[in-house]
């Protein structure tokens, strides 16, 4: 198991909660302090190379008119780090193909930081949240459909090398397509995903191969996704590449009490506000997603968790914190549970939790925790899957 540092370079300095009725799309920008925000930027970079030092792995991502997330354009942080670190895979999760209007773009950006990494790059594509819709200005139910296609493009310009090729697709129209550079990894860098919980878009993920990921959902979710990914995986012969990552908040603490005192500093990110006309745009989700959340479907998910007590979150496997063997016995646990999963993305800093307290988690997690927990088998094999990697 290989395991992630994540932020997503929040910009906490608010007025108080009670006096906001959102965080993201319409918060004025008069609320950001450019001189803060100068010291936040170089503050986060310089905890993802100390996670590298650390011998953890990195992730970015990226989100726009939000306090949650600074990092607004994620390939130029993925880049900073590819020249900056030495040690660590690079993720980036992700590539908002749906919101951006060129996915060649994409693909030079990607194919540069590889080559700058020395191959140490993983792709991730997402489709991006519903309250992005309105910052792109994107047409919701087009919105799978521009991924795909936007996926389709990269991964073709990738592995092209030799005459240029025309691409004609519902959204992109490019003649002589030849992209200079190539990846430094062959064919190309792994491929993630993630994003949605809809099956047969993870069904076509695992029939390419690439990793799926999944956020803040409880073991009885991930459960399901995660076999629906194994089971198409299986369908399709193991074509290379793949696996899943689960994301949880994760707090490593000397103490019971210091854990959940630096638990409860991350969950500002699980408290933060959107106001519901931008939660849900027509469109997005498919129209039986709707009925069945009316129906109670997704009851104990998303806010509904988030109101729930830090121990039952903990039960869920939402967040995880403690000692280094609690932490330890919770990582396990969730593996056990989900039938097992190849990366840990770990939100290891939010809100006002500070320099010195995520250095300590990082330190904490890399020393005493990270040794206990790497040498668990990527998950296994179902009957008649083609032979383990």
């Amino acid at each position: 198991m290989r395991s992630w540092y994540f932020t997503e370079m929040p910009y906490p300095h608010l007025p108080p909660m009670d006096e906001l009725s959102t965080m993201r799309v319409t918060l004025e920008s008069k609320h950001f302090d450019p001189k803060i925000g100068a010291d936040l930027y170089n503050r986060y970079l310089d905890e993802h190379m100390i996670a590298d030092e650390a011998g953890l792995d990195l992730m970015v991502n990226e989100h726009h008119q939000t306090a949650t997330c600074l990092d607004v354009a994620a390939p130029l942080s993925l880049a900073i780090l590819a020249r900056q670190t030495k040690n660590a895979q690079l993720c980036i999760l992700g590539n908002p193909v749906a919101n951006r209007g060129d996915p060649l773009r994409i693909a030079e950006e990607m194919a540069m930081v590889d080559c700058i990494s020395r191959g140490r790059v993983n792709a991730g594509f997402v489709r991006g949240v519903p309250y992005e819709v309105f910052a792109a200005n994107t047409v919701p139910s087009r919105t799978v459909e521009r991924l795909w296609e936007g996926i389709d493009l990269i991964q073709k310009a990738w592995t092209s090398s030799g005459e240029p090729f025309n691409f004609e697709g519902q959204f992109t129209h490019r003649r002589a397509v030849n992209l200079w550079p190539r990846p430094y990894q062959t064919p190309h860098p792994p491929i993630w995903i993630t994003g949605s919980s809809d099956l047969p878009a993870i069904s076509r993920a695992a029939a390419r191969g690439f990793v799926f990921a999944t956020f803040l959902q409880p073991h009885t979710k991930v459960k399901q996704l995660f076999e629906a990914y194994r089971a198409s995986y299986r369908l399709n012969g193991q074509p290379g590449g793949g696996g899943t990552a689960f994301m949880p908040l994760v707090y490593v603490g000397d103490t019971e009490s210091e854990a959940e005192a630096g638990m409860k500093e991350l969950l500002w990110y699980m408290q933060a506000k959107t106001e519901p006309q931008y939660r849900n745009p027509p469109g997005y989700a498919p129209v039986e997603t709707n009925v069945e959340a009316f129906r109670g479907a997704f009851a104990g998910r998303t806010d509904a968790m988030r109101a729930k007590s830090l121990e039952f979150q903990k039960e869920q496997g939402v967040v995880m914190y403690g000692t280094p063997d609690q932490v330890i016995v919770q990582i396990k646990r969730f593996y056990d549970l989900v039938g097992g999963f190849d990366h840990l993305l770990m939100m290891m800093q939010a809100g006002f939790l500070d320099h010195k307290r995520t250095v300590a988690n990082i330190h904490r997690f890399a020393k005493d925790v990270y040794p206990a927990i790497r040498g668990l088998p990527r998950t296994k094999p179902l009957e008649g899957q083609l032979a383990a990697e």
